[in-house]
Formats: C-alpha cells, structure tokens, sequence
C-alpha cells in the first residue's frame, strides 16, 4: 500500500533502516556482479551456441529429467518462473524446434514438456562451453574458502527467500 499523505511518508522514511557504507558496498557489488554474471553467460551462449540463458536453462532442466520430460508446473517450479513466462517461452521453443508440449499420458488434463533430438543436441554442444565460462568468469578465480563462503551466503538468502515466499503466500 502506497500513502499518499506527507505524514505518512515522513514516518516511512524516519522508521527506513537504511544500509551503511560497508552494508550498501556488499548490496551493490552483489548486485552488479549478479548482472555482470548474467549478461556475461547470456552472452556466449547466444554468441556461441544461438542459445539464451531461459533457454539454456529450461533444456538442462529437461535433458536432466527421466526420458527428457517433466510437467509444466514441476519445470517452472524448478526455474522460478510464472507460469505466464513460462508458457510463453516454451510457445517460442517450441516453434525453434527444441521441446514439444504434448498431453500427460498418466492425467489427459494436463501436459508434459519434453526435449526434441535438436534441443538435446544443442544442450549437449553448449553444456561444456557453459561450464568453460562459468570456471573462466567465476569458479577459477576464488579459493576454496571463497567458494564455500559464496556457497553458504547463497543457500541463507535463497532460504530467507523460500521462508518470506511462504509467508505471502499465507492469508
């Protein structure tokens, strides 16, 4: 809810925990290392491999699943997504050639999204040059120690993630 009287502002601002300088440092340099990351991978794979990250991912989801298949709703909730964006670009996959959307054949209501021959083979020719990029930019330059610290500060805050998700969700 957004209040519209200056009083109520004036509070808001006045109760603002807001970031020091060491708290801000960390804030921002998480977040532009996030999207350097991102535009990065993005990047090559689009360069390389004439895949983007969206689609990367959802093709690792499914060359990963039992006979190249998982339900929409299991894949989105693997990647985060929507199900709106989801939809969307599995309709702009599909028409690329790399999954098909057919019906479940356990439940005929539903459907399953399944990996096509071209989507496992431009996966498979991308995954080690992914892997490349991910050790060039990330995984090779950090010590061991670096590694475990950058492991335990993403599992707290993707846990702190899950708990406040559950805590909107309730009524």
């Amino acid at each position: 809810m957004v209040h519209t009287s200056t009083s109520h502002y004036a509070a808001d601002v006045a109760e603002t925990r807001w970031l020091d300088e060491r708290e801000e440092r960390a804030w921002r340099g998480l977040m532009a290392m996030q999207d350097g990351l991102t535009e990065f991978l993005d990047r090559r794979l689009r360069t390389r491999c004439g895949l983007s990250g969206a689609d990367f991912e959802v093709l690792a989801h499914l060359s990963e699943a039992p006979d190249g298949c998982l339900r929409p709703f299991v894949l989105g909730r693997s990647l985060g997504w929507e199900k709106s964006r989801l939809s969307q670009h599995l309709g702009r996959m599909e028409r690329r050639g790399l999954v098909s959307r057919d019906r479940c054949p356990t439940d005929q209501r539903g459907a399953v999204v399944t990996i096509t021959p071209h989507g496992r083979e431009l996966v498979e020719a991308a995954a080690p040059r992914h892997v490349a990029d991910v050790r060039e930019a990330v995984v090779d330059h950090l010590t061991p120690e670096e590694l475990e610290t950058l492991a335990a500060v993403s599992d707290t805050v993707r846990a702190r993630l899950a708990a406040l998700d559950e805590r909107r969700a309730e009524p």
